[in-house]
């Protein structure tokens, strides 16, 4: 039954309402339609940095089935595992350079594609476990997890991945014809299509508009003879999820990064529960709020596990979805049960991802610019809620300082043990560490009650 107008005036229907299955089925393919390109996006810029072009229609199925077994366990929250809301699982951003960085450190070993796709789902596998952990202690970790610390992080990785959006655009990593005019001229196309589709007034094409430019800009690729669509009959016509297919292996100076981005990413789930209880009406403050961030946290651990058992790529809760769930007014857990089998069925079909991976670098880079461009804006605009003192400006000089200079000068570790390297070789990670440490150790000035009042209507509105 949808709920009752006199108390919720902005949602059909509430957390715990059950839409009947054709409203149901509507709100879940809109759900689906906002986060399909952000899911099946990491595995591809992996795939293809990687040299893993021959596994990515299995990684890109995985990465969809594993969504929605996550998205479906956050829905359903069995055990106390998960939020018990829609908190649609997705491939994170966050881990990309981490990954990236493990699987290049096999690579220049000669390890094969095997070997790296075990390095990284077996440090992936031990790191999920952080998350898990962490989740038990949510209300402790408190004092770590502030809006400045996140809008820090949330920043760092986007102006980090723009330069992977950026190295798509001009033609690929090593690409032969790196910066030609003509990627460059299919790149900036996606890029306005998105930007003119976003603008729209209707709800519909907004929420298509990053799958409409890689579909246009897939066209217009094909008509400059960029594009040269290749036969897919020897794709399989159903995944098989096999655990741990490609092996299992471990090192620590890969598993460190990947340690630390769990860490972060559970800063960034926080924000997106919240987020998510305001929009579903639910209290942000009190024991049921805690049991929430708990819940939810240990089911984006436990969904991390499941993917690096069954050769998915971390996932995390995707922010993207709260704006779905505003805009469509439905917040009803239930949806989310929807949500989950219509991913688990897209990644049942190799074919689904055998014709994504077809899509040309310099259109992908055009959308993913956008993307990561957003991820950074995101990161600002928590910033912006953030009381901007003298303290936390100089904690976000600092982290930006520090993260950046390292992401412009990658060889200034280099005379460093490797360990360090790894650990602090990523403007996230090295940034990430220092807003943490400086919170931690820079002692906040007290505010009098006149002063606090300001900062406690800004967020409350």
């Amino acid at each position: 039954m949808p709920s009752d107008p006199s108390s919720n005036n902005d949602l059909i229907y509430g957390l715990n309402d059950r839409p009947k299955p054709l409203p149901a089925t509507l709100a879940a393919i809109q759900h689906v339609l906002a986060a399909f390109v952000g899911i099946i996006t990491p595995p591809l810029i992996i795939g293809s940095a990687l040299g893993l072009a021959d596994y990515l229609p299995y990684l890109i199925s995985m990465a969809l089935m594993v969504s929605g077994v996550g998205t479906f366990i956050q829905a359903r929250r069995p055990f106390g595992i998960g939020a018990g809301m829609i908190c649609l699982q997705g491939t994170s951003f966050a881990f990309l350079g981490a990954i990236l960085s493990a699987g290049f450190m096999v690579k220049q070993r000669g390890g094969s594609p095997q070997d790296i796709m075990a390095m990284i789902f077996g440090v992936c596998f031990f790191g999920a476990l952080v998350q898990i952990v962490l989740s038990r202690f949510i209300a402790q970790l408190r004092r770590v997890i502030t809006p400045l610390v996140t809008g820090i992080v949330i920043t760092l990785i986007g102006v980090s991945l723009i330069k992977v959006g950026v190295t798509d655009l001009g033609g690929g990593f090593n690409a032969p014809d790196f910066g030609e005019p003509i990627n460059l001229a299919l790149g900036a196309f996606v890029l306005v299509v998105i930007i003119a589709l976003n603008r729209s007034n209707t709800p519909w094409i907004r929420l298509c508009a990053i799958i409409i430019g890689l579909a246009v800009g897939s066209v217009a690729a094909w008509l400059s003879g960029t594009l040269a669509p290749h036969s897919i009959t020897n794709a399989a016509l159903i995944s098989v999820p096999i655990p741990f297919k490609f092996g299992f292996s471990f090192d620590w100076t890969a598993f460190l990064p990947v340690a630390l981005i769990y860490l972060i990413s559970s800063i960034e789930t926080v924000g997106d529960l919240t987020a998510n209880c305001m929009l579903s009406r639910e209290p942000i403050k009190g024991p049921s709020y805690i049991a929430r961030l708990k819940g939810g946290i240990l089911g984006d651990g436990v969904s991390c596990m499941i993917a690096a058992t069954f050769s998915a790529f971390p996932n995390t809760t995707f922010a993207q979805n709260n704006g779905v769930i505003q805009l469509t007014g439905v917040a009803s857990r239930y949806v989310g049960l929807y949500i989950g089998g219509i991913l688990f069925a897209l990644g049942l079909f190799p074919v689904v991802g055998a014709v994504l991976q077809q899509i040309p670098k310099p259109v992908l880079g055009g959308a993913t610019l956008v993307m990561f461009g957003s991820v950074a804006a995101a990161g600002v605009r928590i910033l912006a809620q953030a009381p901007l003192d003298r303290r936390s400006m100089l904690i976000i000089a600092t982290s930006f300082g520090v993260g950046l200079g390292i992401a412009a000068q990658p060889t200034l570790l280099h005379h460093l043990p490797q360990l360090v390297q790894n650990l602090f070789d990523s403007a996230i990670t090295s940034g990430g560490l220092t807003a943490i440490v400086m919170s931690l150790v820079l002692p906040e000035a007290k505010l009098t009650a006149a002063e606090k009042k300001p900062e406690i209507e800004a967020f409350e509105h």
